[in-house]
């Protein structure tokens, strides 16, 4: 599965996801890009894209993309260590246009 992590995310997802391509925003060359756009750019590539805005829903229409999107409570390291189980099992069960959140 190919994963996009956004720019407000601790690097740290990508060795928690070393068995998917997982890539970060910068990476990409997209930092700075807004969130409209970003998905935009992601769904063409990746399959799903990991997030920290908990508001994405509500500022961007999620409606009819392939793209699914998971989120975090928070982009604290600490918090996101936690999750790492779920986001796992998430990640396993997602279909493409899940919003999840963790």
């Amino acid at each position: 599965m190919k994963i996009l992590v956004d720019e407000s995310l601790p690097r740290y997802l990508k060795r928690v996801l070393a068995e998917h391509e997982a890539q970060t925003v910068q990476e990409m060359g997209w930092g700075g890009i807004k969130n409209g756009p970003l998905l935009a750019l992601a769904e063409s590539t990746f399959d799903v894209f990991l997030s920290g805005d908990k508001n994405l829903r509500y500022q961007q229409n999620l409606a009819g993309r392939r793209l699914a999107v998971i989120v975090f409570p928070s982009n604290r390291l600490s918090v996101v260590k936690t999750l790492e189980d779920k986001l796992k099992s998430r990640i396993a069960q997602v279909q493409a246009g899940d919003y999840i959140e963790l």
